[in-house]
């Protein structure tokens, strides 16, 4: 670091002060006039020697004090190399380090949020806790089996299954946290499917509220996937409009039906439109056939204004019918409100105890989840303190996972291979 500073500034600039100096090239000639910031390690980002500059910008300036760098013996970071140097370094866990990429790409206030929470260790800090409960009670088992004969208490004075009860139950209320943080930074994918002509692209436009969608009175004008991100109460919606389910003999309506069966297959939740002016819901109908049955879905009854009716909401569960209009809005705030309700949503404007949780952290969450509820069955004799112990083995390593403290090479590279160039 002390050949690069003398090679741009001249010298290397007092630790931590805002130094105001001149970027030199390889003649000495002056490149630019600004800021310098040297952070000696380990007190830096990532923990190691860091040197900051700060000019005016512009590409031609930067290329040149970029260049001067790498003559200097500087080379380009990799993507996320500062944030993975960090998390090597152990200024970071795996959490963190995620969250900074999460900030980064944030799409709502709240996710914002929620991705700070996570960066200043407020997650971290619960899987920490938990894992040291796990190991608390690890080390009860252990000692029984390792020490069978000598005056150990048995599995019911140590209250074993208590532990394991309360183990289970804040598990249960990290993982809801992290499922809300979830839904921030993924959000939820809907497709609108539905006979040609039925009022698809006039409800995403509602929805969305532009004209992001055209509208005709011809059927089969949707020829493509039309999406769209709205935000509900900082939730995003991704909305895919897509081509009326239908036999048709014309090519480019084809292609536009089979990307509508490939939308159906990743979405999180299906809406299947009816005109309700003169069509009711029919388990014949051909269009059930594309919809997976283990797909949420809803059936909404449009346009309602030519029968003069009001919005409503009627069933539950697999059977929840939504009448409204695309048309004239009316009935869209009841469709707003139970896509929230069906996927769990609970509103928290301040976002707090939300972590921004990633699908990898509810996935070790849900295999914690797993191992602790088999664990629960070999509490019952001492007999099957052998299976006890390795299933709370296997839920620490999985929870581990999450902070990084037991992570494979292969998944470092994947995570930190997403963040920004640098960063």
């Amino acid at each position: 670091m002390t050949k690069l500073a003398e090679a741009i500034l001249g010298k290397l600039p007092k630790p931590r002060y805002a130094c105001l100096s001149q970027f030199l090239d390889i003649h000495g000639q002056i490149i630019d006039q600004g800021i310098a910031l040297y952070f000696p390690a380990p007190s830096s980002y990532t923990g190691e020697d860091v040197l900051e500059l700060q000019g005016h910008g512009g590409p031609a300036v930067m290329n040149l004090l970029l260049n001067q760098c790498l003559s200097a013996g500087a080379r380009l970071a990799q993507p996320g190399e500062f944030t993975l140097r960090a998390y090597l370094n152990n200024k970071i866990d795996l959490i963190q380090a995620e969250s900074v990429a999460d900030i980064i790409e944030a799409s709502t206030s709240e996710a914002a949020r929620c991705a700070i929470h996570s960066l200043q260790g407020h997650f971290s800090t619960r899987i920490e806790a938990l894992v040291s409960l796990l190991i608390t009670l690890r080390m009860l088992i252990e000692a029984i089996l390792d020490f069978p004969e000598d005056e150990i208490d048995n599995l019911q004075s140590l209250q074993i299954q208590d532990r394991l009860a309360h183990i289970q139950t804040q598990l249960e209320q990290i993982f809801m946290a992290a499922r809300q943080g979830n839904l921030l930074q993924e959000g939820i994918k809907i497709v609108l499917v539905g006979a040609p002509n039925v009022g698809k692209s006039s409800l995403l436009n509602q929805l969305a509220e532009d004209d992001v969608a055209i509208v005709t009175e011809i059927p089969g004008t949707t020829r493509d996937t039309i999406q769209r991100t709205i935000t509900i109460e900082g939730v995003p919606i991704h909305i895919i409009d897509t081509a009326g389910l239908r036999e048709t003999s014309d090519f480019v309506e084809q292609k536009g039906i089979e990307r509508t069966h490939a939308a159906i297959k990743n979405a999180d939740m299906v809406f299947w439109l009816i005109d309700g002016s003169h069509d009711h819901p029919d388990t014949r109908d051909p269009i059930l056939n594309h919809i997976p049955a283990d797909k949420p879905q809803i059936i909404l009854f449009n346009k309602i204004d030519l029968l003069d009716e009001n919005p409503r909401i009627e069933g539950k569960e697999d059977t929840i019918r939504i009448y409204l209009s695309a048309k004239t809005g009316a009935g869209i705030e009841l469709l707003r409100r139970k896509i929230l309700e069906i996927v769990g949503w609970q509103f928290n404007p301040a976002g707090e105890g939300v972590f921004m949780a990633r699908q990898r952290h509810l996935e070790a969450l849900t295999q914690a989840r797993s191992y602790l509820e088999k664990a629960q069955a070999f509490t019952e004799n001492e007999y099957q303190l052998e299976l006890l112990a390795e299933e709370l083995r296997l839920s620490q390593s999985a929870l581990s996972s999450i902070t990084g403290q037991f992570t494979a090479d292969d998944l470092l590279g994947e995570i930190f291979s997403h963040f920004c160039i640098g960063k």
